[in-house]
């Protein structure tokens, strides 16, 4: 009788149990029906490409290639249009000067819809706060960016790309084009390592190995899930291969973090390690971190460090190695302007065999060079916003607060109607009669307004040191059989690699 009466109980129990489910799914499934009739509502005045019910433009993307789309569309919708990732994450998309003024010169926070995917791997940092705790962190960070910071660390580019370039001499003996996107990135990463975390010069560990190979998963990972609806929702995510992949990813990114604050703080401890540290040719950007207080005398918790440091390593790391990998392509597919380059260069440096911090204020033709490249293939292709008051824009539409923003930097950037010959790589936009005519935000390669890249400068540095001694060093051709294909993954990034051909210009080179 008593098992009888068990199994009755446990299977009232599992009706019980379904019902509530049943329920609850059906609540959130009209959530989202008034959540998508809300956001194609605030949409209506802006025509746009058709969409599928249930794909929205994402099974199009996928097919055509989202770059290439957007540019397009562009074409045939001025302005702006609707972009569905799926049925109920709906976008304005935006390519023109004066929208992307209307939205960016405001403070509104990043759209928790993509960015929130952000969150299990970098945290509450920069790129993801919003309110005081965004502007509190936003001042505590500002020093480490200030000139006096980031001059010595020239040094640590040249020591870095000088390592790479050692590597590139030896894979230029077979003759053959090989893929330079890996060695670059790693090369990224050893840099980060040492201005982050103050790295010796030994290069990466297997360990440091370990974190490159998570961050590079991670960001595959991040882009698949915002071009897959499916995986939008976090209990379905979490529950797929690709989910469990990317927690363990996120772990190891973690614990590499963890430990390297916990070994520093321990340091710190120690008089003679506290010594060693103050003699150090610079601080790097977690001593500045340690030591940041804000006006009340608070400082950043274990949560927040993580957080900042992880945020700064993923915004510094990817970035960068897109920047450069499409740079040394262009100057490959454009000989004229490499040449140029490196004879800008040459007068430079003179008969020294490095960079050094006075010299990259001079080098204007190898700047403009870059800027176009970071035009043609910006490193970050696409930015969200959601609006936190009522936006109206130039030709007087409008969207209400709550709508989503996506901004297109690579559409704007091709965008026939603000560049003349979108597609010609010409560097001599940049010249600034050139660049005085033009819209403030016709060029935003780092985003814009208040909530821009703060490490645009380290960056640039960077790229101009990288590049620089690679030009001087190697004339750069390309594989005519493998063109690189492009990507979006976060960062712009090649299906197929960067396949060039790396000549040595032996010992009168300048190296």
């Amino acid at each position: 009788m008593v098992p009888v009466l068990l199994s009755l109980s446990l299977f009232h129990l599992g009706l019980w149990a379904s019902g509530l489910i049943l329920v609850l799914g059906f609540f959130k499934l009209a959530c989202l029906l008034l959540r998508r009739q809300k956001l194609a509502r605030a949409m209506d005045c802006f025509p746009g490409p058709t969409t599928h019910w249930l794909f929205g433009h994402a099974l199009e993307i996928q097919q055509t290639g989202s770059l290439d789309k957007a540019v397009s569309w562009a074409h045939q919708f001025p302005y702006a249009h609707p972009l569905w990732l799926g049925p109920f994450l709906g976008f304005l998309n935006i390519y023109e000067p004066d929208y992307v003024k209307a939205v960016y010169s405001r403070g509104d926070p990043k759209a928790s819809d993509v960015y929130d995917f952000f969150l299990q791997w970098i945290g509450k940092g920069l790129l993801l706060l919003e309110g005081p705790k965004w502007f509190q962190h936003r001042k505590l960070l500002i020093p480490a960016f200030h000139h006096d910071v980031l001059k010595p660390y020239v040094a640590v580019f040249v020591d870095s790309t000088r390592i790479m370039l050692d590597k590139w001499e030896k894979k230029s003996r077979e003759d053959k084009c090989f893929d330079i996107f890996c060695d670059v990135g790693h090369m990224a990463l050893d840099t980060l390592m040492k201005c982050t975390f103050g790295r010796g010069d030994s290069g990466l560990s297997h360990r440091d190995n370990s974190y490159y190979l998570a961050v590079s998963d991670l960001t595959l990972l991040m882009q698949q899930r915002v071009d897959s609806f499916q995986y939008h929702n976090d209990f379905i995510y979490w529950l797929t291969p690709h989910g469990r992949r990317f927690l363990r990813a996120c772990q190891v990114a973690h614990d590499h973090t963890d430990q390297v604050i916990r070994e520093r703080k321990a340091a710190l401890q120690d008089e003679k390690e506290q010594e060693k540290i103050q003699k150090r040719r610079h601080l790097d950007f977690l001593d500045i971190l340690l030591g940041a207080w804000d006006e009340n005398g608070s400082k950043l918790s274990d949560e927040d460090l993580r957080a900042e440091v992880d945020t700064f390593m993923f915004a510094g790391h990817d970035t960068t190695t897109s920047g450069i990998c499409w740079f040394l392509y262009c100057m490959a597919r454009y000989p004229e302007h490499q040449d140029r380059c490196r004879e800008e260069i040459r007068e430079i440096l003179g008969d020294r065999d490095t960079v050094q911090w006075d010299d990259l204020g001079k080098m204007t033709y190898l700047t403009m060079c870059i800027k176009e490249s970071f035009r043609l293939y910006p490193p970050v292709p696409q930015v969200y916003r959601q609006l936190s008051k009522p936006v109206n824009f130039v030709d007087g539409r409008s969207l209400p607060a709550g709508s989503l923003i996506s901004l297109h930097i690579y559409a704007l950037h091709r965008n026939g109607n603000v560049w003349s010959d979108p597609e010609v790589f010409d560097p001599l936009r940049f010249t600034p009669e050139n660049t005085a005519g033009r819209h403030p935000f016709a060029f935003i390669p780092f985003s814009a307004g208040p909530r821009n890249c703060i490490g645009q400068q380290f960056a640039m540095n960077e790229v101009k040191v990288v590049t620089a001694l690679c030009l001087l060093r190697f004339e750069l051709s390309l594989d005519p059989l493998q063109p690189p294909i492009k990507m979006p993954q976060l960062i712009l990034r090649s299906k197929n690699g960067f396949h060039l051909h790396l000549k040595p210009l032996g010992p009168g080179s300048g190296m």
